[in-house]
C-alpha cells in the first residue's frame, strides 16, 4: 500500500537510495488519501494544515504549523484536508527497520 501508486496525484517519490526514501505530499481542501502505510518517518511541514486521519475505527484531527519537524512511527492510515489550505509536506521515509512495537501510533502525518 505504497502512497505513490494509491495516490500518485497526491504523493511524489523527489530522492531516493538504498537508506531513505523522500516524498514530496501536496493536496487541496477536501482531497483525501486512500489507504497507504508508511515506515519510521520524519515529516516536515512546508504549509499549516488541519487533516483527519483515520487508522481502522479510530480517527483523529491534527493542526499542524508551516515549518514543524514530526518524527511519525510507522503506520497504516488515509487522511483528509478538512482545513481551508493546501497541504504541503515532506516525507523522509526510513528504509531501514526500527524496534518491533505492540501498535503503531496515529500519529499526525499529513496524507
Amino acid at each position: 500500500m505504497d502512497p505513490t501508486e494509491v495516490s500518485p496525484d497526491l504523493y511524489a517519490t523527489v530522492f531516493e537510495n538504498d537508506r531513505v526514501r523522500v516524498l514530496k505530499y501536496r493536496d487541496k481542501p477536501g482531497d483525501c488519501t486512500k489507504p497507504h502505510t508508511h515506515p519510521d518517518s520524519v515529516m516536515v511541514t512546508l504549509s499549516a494544515f488541519r487533516r483527519r486521519i483515520f487508522s481502522g475505527d479510530r480517527s483523529v484531527e491534527v493542526e499542524i504549523p508551516a515549518g514543524a519537524v514530526r518524527w511519525v512511527g510507522a503506520q497504516e492510515h488515509s487522511g483528509e484536508n478538512i482545513g481551508d489550505t493546501e497541504t504541503v509536506s515532506i516525507f523522509i521515509e526510513l528504509k531501514e527497520p526500527g524496534p518491533a512495537t505492540a501498535e503503531a501510533p496515529l500519529g499526525p502525518t499529513a496524507g
